[in-house]
């Protein structure tokens, strides 16, 4: 398993559905912002669409905070077309509007290195920069689903550091106490617990 983790994030092109349009993107398209970037294994799946669906839930907080969200898997854009048409009652992920990757063929899952032997991705999520570098990535196992609020907590820790130069310990949320990389800093914090 390669860690990504401080290297810059495999560039990729594909096409990517947005609601009922289909568009080609790259991600180099979006720097300046960071990205979500979440492998998925299938869609008309049983965990994946409550992933989806918990996204989208959420988008509003990660567009607040300059994020874009782009989940991807190894389904066609016609399949992502039709899942998004699916209504939730019946599994389906209708109301995402945030982009869905085709990757066909498994390139992307491979160049992440989340395609598994079975050729789909496990649920790996990449927190990309503004300057296109991964900072943080976790990857589960097909049958257990990702914490959004988590997500949005990496996002936040990885903001305040770059605002503040404070690093985030653990279980830190946003608007509690950070420590400035000292031994006087980290020592008071721990006194506090």
């Amino acid at each position: 398993m390669a860690v990504l983790t401080g290297k810059k994030a495999p560039n990729f092109k594909a096409t990517t559905v947005f609601g009922k349009d289909f568009k080609d993107i790259q991600l180099s398209d979006y720097q300046g912002k960071y990205v979500v970037l979440f492998f998925y294994p299938l869609d008309f799946t049983f965990v994946c669409p409550t992933e989806l669906v918990a996204f989208q839930s959420k988008l509003a907080q990660f567009k607040e905070r300059n994020v874009e969200v782009l989940g991807c898997s190894v389904d066609s854009h016609f399949s992502h077309h039709a899942w998004l048409n699916m209504p939730k009652a019946k599994g389906g992920i209708e109301g995402v509007t945030y982009g869905l990757v085709s990757d066909l063929g498994g390139r992307i899952a491979r160049d992440y290195d989340v395609l598994n032997d079975d050729g789909v991705a496990y649920r790996g999520l990449f927190l990309i920069d503004r300057n296109g570098v991964v900072r943080h990535q976790i990857v589960n196992d097909l049958p257990l689903g990702r914490s959004v609020d988590e997500c949005l907590r990496m996002v936040d820790a990885l903001q305040h550091f770059e605002k503040n130069g404070e690093v985030c310990p653990a279980d830190w949320h946003k608007g509690e106490s950070a420590i400035k990389t000292t031994q006087e800093s980290v020592g008071a914090y721990l006194a506090k617990r």
